[in-house]
C-alpha cells in the first residue's frame, strides 16, 4: 500500500467516524459522545478510533466542525446562486428552514451545541462561538449587500442579523412542538413581514 493510498484511506475512515459521531450527536448531543460506544458503532476498536482522535474532545470538535460546514452547505451555498440583495437573503432565509425540516427527525447539533456551551469556558466553548460569529457574519454580509442593491433601509446590521437569526430559532422551536409545516407557514409569514417593515416605501 502506498502512503497516499494509506493516507486516503485513512481520511476516509475518519471521515465515516465523524459522520457517525455527529448522527449520535443529533440524538444525545455533543456531550453524549464518548469513544467506548462510538467505535462499537462504527466495528472499530477504541484504540482504532483513537488513531484518529486523540481525545473525547478532539471528537467532538470534529462533530462541531461537521454539524457547521453541513449548515453551511445546505444554507449558505445554495442561496448564493441568487442575485445579491433580497433575493440571496430570502433564498438563505428559505433553505434555513429547509434544514429545520432536515433536522426534525433528531435534532440540530448546532443549536444544541449552544445550550452545551455557552456557559462552559474551554475548546468546545470557543468552537462553538466561532461556528456563531462565522455564521452571523454571512448573514451580515447578506444583508448588507441587500442595502447596498436598494432592498433594505440602512439601519444597524447587527440589529437586523438579531431579528432575522430569531425567526429560524422559532421555527425550529414550533416545529418540534406542533409541527413543520405550521412552523413553516408562520415562518415565511415572519419573513415578508420583516422584509415589508424594513423596505424603503415605493
Amino acid at each position: 500500500m502506498t502512503t497516499q493510498t494509506a493516507t486516503t484511506k485513512g481520511a476516509a475512515t475518519r471521515e465515516s467516524i465523524v459522520a457517525r459521531a455527529y448522527d449520535i450527536a443529533r440524538a444525545s448531543g455533543v456531550e453524549g459522545l464518548s469513544i467506548g460506544p462510538l467505535a462499537a458503532a462504527v466495528g472499530m476498536s477504541k484504540s482504532g478510533v483513537f488513531a484518529h482522535f486523540g481525545s473525547r474532545e478532539d471528537l467532538q470538535l470534529a462533530v462541531l466542525e461537521e454539524a457547521a460546514l453541513r449548515f453551511g452547505n445546505a444554507v449558505l451555498m445554495p442561496a448564493l446562486s441568487q442575485p445579491r440583495g433580497l433575493p440571496r437573503l430570502r433564498a438563505i432565509m428559505e433553505h434555513w428552514f429547509e434544514w429545520v425540516r432536515s433536522t426534525a427527525g433528531g435534532g440540530c447539533v448546532l443549536m444544541a451545541s449552544v445550550m452545551e456551551y455557552d456557559d462552559r469556558p474551554g475548546a468546545l466553548h470557543d468552537q462553538v462561538m466561532h461556528n456563531e460569529r462565522r455564521w452571523r457574519s454571512e448573514l451580515a454580509r447578506a444583508v448588507q449587500l441587500a442595502i447596498d442593491a436598494g432592498h433594505l433601509v440602512p439601519a444597524d446590521v447587527a440589529q437586523y442579523v438579531f431579528e432575522l437569526y430569531a425567526i429560524p430559532l422559532t421555527v425550529h422551536h414550533e416545529a418540534g412542538l406542533f409541527g413543520y409545516d405550521v412552523a413553516r407557514r408562520h415562518g415565511d409569514a415572519a419573513v415578508e413581514r420583516w422584509i415589508a417593515a424594513n423596505s424603503p416605501q415605493r
